[in-house]
């Protein structure tokens, strides 16, 4: 899958569960460790978790793995890394404590 067609596969996979605010920022030459970052928000933690899970699911099922995910038993910050998207699922709270737009934006 091509980058392009990888982050509209994700984006539509968190849209799928009603994640809120999702912003896609590039962040080539600006990071070592991947091309983009999805950012989007949960309403509870459950609800970040249940996003995380079904991006993960549907992934597999696509034939791609996530090399990792974190933060899925707190839910207020779940990571998955796409390898060239890293998917990041947050709490309200979270988003604007962290500012991740203003920091890689």
């Amino acid at each position: 899958m091509q980058l392009e067609e990888l982050n509209d596969f994700l984006v539509d996979k968190v849209d799928d569960m009603k994640a809120q605010d999702i912003k896609t920022i590039d962040v080539q030459g600006k990071s070592s460790i991947t091309d983009y970052m999805i950012i989007c928000t949960g309403t509870s933690k459950r609800h970040v978790s249940s996003i995380a899970d079904h991006v993960a699911q549907e992934a597999k099922q696509a034939g791609m793995e996530p090399l990792g995910i974190e933060g899925e038993k707190e839910g207020e910050w779940v990571v998955l890394d796409m390898g060239t998207t890293i998917v990041h699922v947050m709490q309200e709270e979270q988003r604007e404590l962290y500012q991740l737009e203003k920091l890689w934006g």
